[in-house]
């Protein structure tokens, strides 16, 4: 699949997830929650490799970087994403994830040698403001109380360990390894290390009585960690970390088309020029306009 197709697949999925992690919230621990999904995931994952006859053998070394994978980008990230979407909007996390994009650019440069690409900071940049654009009348209903700091501190460490966890699986996935593979074993150690943290900290687990936990669980395990992870592993594996996380402030626009049918949501003028704003900079960052805007593909050392 080419680069396009699969960065369409990823924002279109993940564009719809927020409404499923919605449904997520509120019943068990995020944890115990993140720990299904990705538990499912990887039996999922498993059961696929089987039946294609894939080797799930990797050397040591290898598995002690997935086990990182599975700590920071499935287990951390996620159990402090649905801990921060308990206490802030939806509108305010979409435009702290766009810190992704710089945390990837400057660990790629840090852990893996790499150049920090001129044109994925720009076009990061112009996205950023794009999304503040586009909630800005969220973002002027907000309130400064204890709710929304312990949210901020939940966002901030979801995404820190989101952009580690997408330079060490871009370092991984450079050596050759497969996606399916990695993604497996990435999963299974979630698994491992969110109920490992539900069983120490006496997190209470039980069946939620609420029929579109399991309907959001099931579609978020196959949806948007099977096909959705393994599309953006790929794409991350061929484009590099830096330029696939501008997912995050993509999909944050499909989100707005559901809700636009399913909530009510109203068009301004504001949230247009930032889905402009948004589009040109995803434009800049892969590297599309780089002639047009003269700049350089040589990146800054």
């Amino acid at each position: 699949m080419s680069n396009p197709l699969l960065f369409i697949l990823v924002v279109l999925i993940w564009g719809s997830t927020w409404i499923g992690i919605a449904y997520q919230t509120g019943h068990l621990d995020p944890a115990l929650s993140v720990g299904i999904r990705f538990g499912i995931a990887a039996c999922l994952l498993g059961a696929w490799g089987l039946i294609k006859g894939l080797s799930f053998r990797l050397p040591w070394h290898v598995h002690k970087q997935i086990v990182l994978v599975g700590l920071l980008f499935y287990t951390l990230d996620y159990t402090f994403l649905y801990a921060a979407q308990q206490h802030i909007i939806s509108a305010l996390l979409a435009l702290l994830s766009s810190s992704i994009i710089y945390i990837n650019v400057v660990l790629r440069r840090i852990l893996l040698g790499k150049p920090m690409r001129l044109e994925v900071i720009i076009g990061a940049t112009l996205g950023m403001l794009g999304v503040t654009l586009i909630f800005i009348p969220e973002f002027k209903a907000l309130s400064v109380n204890q709710g929304l700091t312990l949210g901020l501190l939940f966002a901030a460490a979801s995404f820190l360990s989101a952009g580690v966890g997408n330079v060490v699986s871009e370092k991984i996935l450079d050596k050759g390894t497969p996606v399916i593979q990695m993604n497996f074993y990435a999963m299974s150690y979630s698994l491992v290390f969110t109920f490992g943290y539900a069983f120490i900290s006496g997190a209470k687990f039980y069946f939620p009585e609420v029929a579109s936990y399991y309907y959001s669980l099931l579609y978020l395990a196959v949806f948007g960690s099977v096909i959705a992870f393994g599309a953006y592993m790929q794409l991350l594996r061929q484009i590099g970390s830096d330029k696939a996380a501008y997912v995050v402030l993509v999909y944050p626009l499909i989100a707005l088309v559901f809700s636009t049918f399913l909530e009510g949501y109203v068009w301004s003028w504001l949230a247009a020029g930032g889905v402009l704003l948004v589009l040109i900079g995803n434009a800049i960052a892969m590297g599309k306009l780089n002639k047009q805007l003269n700049i350089k593909t040589s990146e800054t050392n």
